[in-house]
């Protein structure tokens, strides 16, 4: 908790700092996704152009995870020099006490989940092209109008949802929907048909991030900063084999990538039965 003395806080930034940095921040990570939107749109185009196969797009896609898996450590380090506030840590340190029994179910639960979401959501324009015939444009309204319906429904509904349900079980709910979805994915036809469902496993995509995002730091208790990294850690991971698998499963039958993706979400949604929810909160009192 930061306090706060004359317009001051312990950092020593004023309120108005803390708002310009925070708008630097959101900027950023705007800019950012705003350039991976304009790119998933047109992905078949430049498949078919350049003759790609759907395993050097899921390759493609990976990359962009290697590199964010092999930046963060060094941006973590950078924070910690420039901020006296900020703990260093040691990342091959953390990785290592990532695979104790206490901390491991957890972070498998945050792989298989990105593992999972990625290779669905890598092969989505490249499916609705093959399969449908969608143009670039039919593909962006798609994702564009999915992406509102999610932001719409997180912001106003998820802390209901949450409060109602609990973290854990919006992630079983959320799992289970888009196991669903993603077979139902490859069984319907008609653009609004296609629309629908994508609206619906995306709003299940983006409850299943914050709620579990939210769970993780709830159980953290003193290790926060541990836990944080090494879930953005196998979040990473999981987005760099998800694409992949996916682009290679492509190839073989359009189709494969969704089912995989369902396979993934139920072995996902069956370890969150077998995790005990004070695992990790108890040993990180410990």
């Amino acid at each position: 908790m930061i306090f706060q003395k004359g317009g001051v806080d312990t950092m020593g930034k004023t309120i108005k700092q803390q708002k310009w940095v925070l708008t630097i921040l959101l900027s950023n990570i705007f800019i950012a996704f705003l350039g991976i939107g304009l790119v998933i749109p047109v992905m078949p185009s430049f498949m078919n152009i350049m003759h790609l196969s759907g395993k050097t797009m899921g390759y493609l896609v990976a990359v962009f995870a290697v590199a964010q898996l092999l930046m963060s450590p060094i941006a973590g380090r950078w924070v910690a020099e420039i901020s006296a506030h900020t703990t260093q840590t040691n990342f091959v340190s953390d990785l290592k006490k990532s695979v104790n029994p206490l901390y491991f179910t957890a972070f498998i639960i945050v792989f298989v989940l990105a593992f999972g979401l990625s290779a669905y959501e890598t092969v989505f324009s490249l499916f609705s092209d093959h399969k449908f015939g969608f143009t670039p444009k039919d593909i962006a309204g798609i994702i564009t109008i999915s992406s509102i319906f999610g932001v719409v429904v997180q912001v106003f509904l998820f802390g209901k949802m949450v409060d109602l349900l609990g973290e854990k079980k919006l992630i079983q709910i959320c799992l289970f929907s888009g196991a669903i979805l993603a077979v139902a994915s490859t069984m319907i036809a008609s653009y609004f048909a296609v629309l629908a469902v994508t609206c619906l496993i995306f709003l299940a995509f983006d409850l299943l991030r914050p709620a579990l995002t939210t769970f993780l730091s709830r159980a953290a208790g003193k290790e926060q900063g541990f836990v944080a990294g090494m879930n953005s850690t196998y979040t990473s991971l999981g987005n760099i084999v998800g694409p992949a698998m996916g682009g290679i499963l492509f190839d073989v039958n359009i189709n494969y990538p969704y089912l995989f993706a369902a396979v993934i979400m139920v072995i996902g949604l069956g370890i969150t039965f077998v995790w005990k929810e004070k695992t990790l909160a108890e040993g990180v009192t410990e």
